[in-house]
C-alpha cells in the first residue's frame, strides 16, 4: 500500500504540531504541479512555511517565487543559471545553489512535506534524498516509481517516510482503496481522458504536429506529460506506478477511457462494489489532499456539478491506434529492468518529437525498438541502487537515440 510507516508511527504523528505551520519543500516549483501547489499554499496564509524551492533552469521565475513565498533556499538544476539566480536573490536573505547535487541536498533538508514534481528520471535522485529527512513525500514524479519503484518503496519503508500519490489517478485510487480489505480488491481501474486524438483516425496520426499534440482537451500540464497523454503512454506509466504502490497483481490493473475526466480512479471489490473518486479536472484537488493529509481541508477548486455535466461516458482504450499503452503493459509484465528502459526510451523519443526531429508515430516505434534491444543485452535486472538505475537509464537512452 502507498502509506509506508515504521511500526510505531500513526496518522496523528504525521501532522505538524497543532498551530505550527507545516514546513514544505517543492521540487519542480516552476512547473504546472509546482505552481498549482503554491496556489494551494497561498490560499491558506500561515499554514505552510516554504523550506526549499527548486527548478530546472528558469532562474527568473524561481527567484520570484522564492521571494514571494519567503523560501529559505532556491536551487536551479542547471549550473549555468546560477549566476542569474544569485543576482536576483541578493539582499533577500534567501540562499541560492545550483546543480543536480544541490537539488538533492535541498530535498534532504528537514521538513514536514516534500512535494516531488520534477519531470522525468531526473526526479529519482531528489525523491530518494528526501526519504528520512521529511515526514511525507507527496510524489508527482511518476518516473521515480516506473524506473526504480521497488528501490524507492523499500527505501521509504526503511526510512519510515509516508509516500502519498499526487497524480490525480493514483490519488483517487488511494482514497478508494480500503487498506484493511486489500484481499477483497478485484480490480484497480485507471481512467484516461483519451487525449486530443481520441477520435482521430489512425491514418491521420502520422500528420500530428507538436502544436496539435500539446492541446489537451481537459488538463493543463507541462509539455512532456501532455505528449504522454496524447500517446496514452501516461496510462501505461500509471499502470506500472499502480503495481508499485498497491498490493495488486498485473492482472488486476486496467485502463478505462473517460473523456469527461470527472472519475479519476476506481477500485472494484469482490462483492461487486465499485468505489470511485470524482472531481473537476484540477490538480489542486489531489495536491490539497496530500498537503492536508490525514485531514481534509477546503480548497479553491469549484465543486463538481454532476447535473451540469449530465453524462459520463466510458470506453475501452484503442491499443492499435495508441501502441504506447500495450508497450508499457508488456514492459510491466516482463519486469526486471524493462520499465526503466521503457521510461528512458520514451523520454528520449518525446524530447525528439517536441524538437521536431521525429514524427508522432515515431515515439512508439522508438520505444519498441529500445525494448527489443533488451534481449540482445542478455536481459537487464531490476535496479537495486540509484547508481544501477542511472546506469540502466543511460544505456536505454543511448539505444533510443540510435533508433531515432
Amino acid at each position: 500500500m502507498v502509506i509506508v510507516m515504521t511500526e510505531n508511527t500513526d496518522r496523528g504523528s504525521m501532522t505538524a504540531e497543532r498551530g505550527a505551520p507545516r514546513r514544505l519543500s517543492i521540487l519542480g516549483a516552476t512547473g504546472s504541479i509546482g505552481l498549482s501547489t503554491l496556489d494551494v499554499v497561498a490560499a491558506e496564509p500561515g499554514r505552510f512555511a516554504i523550506e526549499a524551492l527548486t527548478a530546472g533552469r528558469n532562474a527568473a521565475a524561481l527567484a520570484e517565487l522564492a521571494v514571494r513565498f519567503s523560501a529559505r533556499i532556491a536551487v536551479v538544476a542547471d549550473p549555468a543559471a546560477y549566476g542569474e539566480l544569485r543576482e536576483r536573490l541578493v539582499g533577500t536573505g534567501i540562499a541560492a545553489a545550483a546543480g543536480p547535487e544541490a537539488v538533492a541536498a535541498a530535498a534532504a533538508r528537514p521538513t514536514d512535506i516534500v512535494l516531488s514534481a520534477i519531470v522525468g528520471f531526473a526526479g529519482l535522485a531528489p525523491s530518494l534524498a528526501a526519504l528520512g529527512a521529511t515526514r511525507i513525500v507527496a510524489l508527482a514524479n511518476k518516473e521515480t516509481l516506473v524506473s526504480a519503484g521497488p528501490l524507492f518503496m523499500a527505501a521509504a519503508r526503511q526510512a519510515g517516510t509516508v509516500v502519498l500519490p499526487v497524480d490525480s489517478e493514483h490519488n483517487a485510487i488511494f482514497q478508494a482503496f480500503e487498506t484493511g480489505n486489500a484481499d477483497a480488491v478485484a480490480e484497480v481501474i485507471i481512467t484516461a481522458s483519451g487525449g486530443p486524438f481520441l477520435r482521430t483516425p489512425k491514418a491521420d496520426l502520422s500528420a500530428v504536429t507538436r502544436d496539435m499534440a500539446l492541446k489537451h482537451p481537459k488538463w493543463s500540464m507541462g509539455p512532456k506529460i501532455t505528449i504522454d497523454s496524447a500517446t496514452l503512454m501516461n496510462k501505461g506509466l500509471e499502470l506500472i506506478e499502480a503495481h508499485r504502490l498497491y498490493p495488486v497483481s498485473v492482472d488486476q490493473l486496467s485502463v478505462l477511457v473517460h473523456p469527461q475526466s470527472v472519475v479519476h480512479g476506481l477500485v472494484r471489490y469482490r462483492d461487486g462494489s465499485l468505489l470511485a473518486e470524482l472531481g473537476v479536472p484540477d490538480m489542486r484537488t489531489p495536491i490539497g489532499y496530500c498537503l492536508a493529509w490525514p485531514e481534509r481541508r477546503p480548497t479553491m477548486v469549484k465543486p463538481l456539478d454532476l447535473a451540469a455535466i449530465g453524462t459520463l461516458t466510458f470506453e475501452a482504450p484503442d491499443r492499435d491506434r495508441f501502441p504506447c499503452l500495450p508497450l508499457a503493459e508488456a514492459a510491466l509484465r516482463r519486469g526486471d529492468g524493462a520499465p526503466c528502459v521503457l521510461n528512458a526510451a520514451n523520454e528520449v523519443a518525446v524530447e525528439a518529437f517536441l524538437a521536431g526531429r521525429i514524427g508522432f508515430l515515431d515515439i512508439a516505434r522508438t520505444v519498441e525498438a529500445t525494448l527489443d534491444a533488451i534481449d540482445g543485452a542478455g536481459g537487464l535486472a531490476e535496479p537495486q541502487s540509484l547508481a544501477a538505475a542511472t546506469e540502466l537509464d543511460g544505456w536505454a537512452r543511448k539505444i533510443a537515440a540510435s533508433c531515432l
